[in-house]
């Protein structure tokens, strides 16, 4: 875990409710892996919040997220030039030793930013990450052509049809995928488990307090008794969640 005194670059809007922030100021070469989280002091707000990184390059730290509350809320009014406490390099990240070549990722909604680093460093290895995203419908699509601009395969699943393939993710896994990584909503993740046997690698979202271990506020109960989602998480092997 390392503290830094971020300065916001920019605020961009994606889709309704869902904002880009860019920020400078961590070292570069900073160990920040696919899969973990910041926790930011916002101001006027007590609690850290988590969020997920998108993109760590150079001095460049960059996070999506959505609008839930007023935390959110305020991190979304925040102008170039103003500054952010976050400790960064939390939790654990995705482990691409188990990819394979050709490593399936799903992402749906505010899931989706930490599989765009994911699919950097597994392309970075050699890998040719798939890429599989769902939204509800097409006003809420975000960063399909990011992925494509990286040189990943991309299919859109839209709930309602409106863009790319009509329904859940979980109905157009590809028949010959043999390894996956996910984040997304929870019901998602669990339909998931339940439509497909492959192995893979699931992050979870949950509330936390402190965002490294010390609270225990953020425990789980997995196949492998309590675990603390921002300590042992939030990314888990899918055979020790047990779903």
């Amino acid at each position: 875990m390392t503290q830094y005194l971020l300065t916001v670059t920019n605020t961009i809007p994606l889709a309704p409710g869902i904002f880009r922030m860019t920020l400078e100021g961590i070292a570069p070469g900073a160990d920040i892996r696919p899969g973990q989280f910041v926790q930011l002091q916002i101001p006027g707000v007590f609690l850290r919040r988590p969020i997920s990184v998108c993109d760590a390059a150079d001095s460049r730290l960059t996070l999506i997220f959505k609008t839930v509350g007023e935390g959110t809320r305020i991190l979304s009014a925040m102008r170039p030039g103003e500054q952010l406490d976050a400790l960064t390099g939390l939790g654990t990240g995705y482990d691409l030793s188990r990819a394979g070549d050709a490593p399936l990722l799903i992402g749906g909604g505010v899931g989706i930013p930490p599989l765009y680093f994911l699919a950097k460093e597994l392309l970075r290895a050699g890998k040719t990450p798939r890429v599989l995203l769902g939204f509800n419908r097409s006003e809420e699509i975000f960063y399909a052509d990011e992925f494509r601009a990286l040189g990943a395969p991309v299919t859109v699943v839209t709930l309602d049809g409106s863009t790319g393939e009509k329904g859940f993710v979980t109905e157009h896994l590809p028949a010959d995928a043999s390894y996956f990584y996910a984040c997304g909503p929870l019901p998602m993740l669990k339909a998931l488990c339940r439509a497909t046997g492959l192995p893979g690698q699931l992050s979870l979202e949950e509330r936390m307090g402190c965002g490294f271990g010390a609270c225990m506020g953020c425990s789980i109960e997995t196949a492998a008794g309590p675990k603390r989602v921002c300590k042992e998480g939030p990314v888990f092997e899918r055979e020790v969640l047990g779903w």
